[in-house]
């Protein structure tokens, strides 16, 4: 008998401030995507090179569309005994990291999120494939979350 993962618990969200993370990092990069289509069609002198422009500003002007909504999709919940992390709006991912695996939990912070006072917690475990981030957390919160994370951790582990 396989058991489901239950994803019925109190979720808490990023911070709306990380809306304009995502607008800015995707702007940024539609902006160097252009520049090189732009390099590739005018000064090498490729004769597709136009479509690949059209191309980059199309992806460009979805990702900043969809931005604000993926980055509202992103959460977390704290159950008795694992962090439970989703993201995504198609393809939506659900990990669940048992308190006792982990084994550092790092804050990072990037320009545009430091000017908002966000920042990103960030879990490494045993397992390679966990790569779990929460981004746009309130300073504060981050600083609380991990003292609480690593709390939690310390004492699962000693039980083992």
């Amino acid at each position: 008998m396989s058991r489901r993962l239950d994803v019925q618990a109190e979720w808490h969200r990023v911070s709306p401030k990380y809306v304009l993370v995502v607008l800015v990092s995707s702007l940024v990069s539609g902006v160097v995507a252009g520049a090189i289509a732009a390099v590739i069609w005018l000064i090498m002198q490729v004769s597709w090179g136009w479509l690949l422009l059209v191309a980059v500003g199309i992806v460009t002007v979805v990702t900043l569309i969809v931005a604000p909504r993926r980055a509202r999709s992103i959460g977390y919940a704290l159950r008795d005994d694992d962090l439970l992390f989703r993201r995504g709006i198609m393809f939506q991912r659900f990990v669940a990291v048992p308190y006792g695996r982990m084994q550092l939990i790092d804050i990072t912070r990037g320009p545009v999120g430091r000017a908002l006072g966000l920042a990103d917690l960030k879990f490494v475990t045993a397992a390679a494939s966990t790569a779990v981030a929460i981004p746009g957390l309130p300073e504060a919160d981050a600083g609380e979350l991990r003292d609480r994370l690593v709390e939690l951790a310390e004492s699962r582990r000693a039980g083992l």
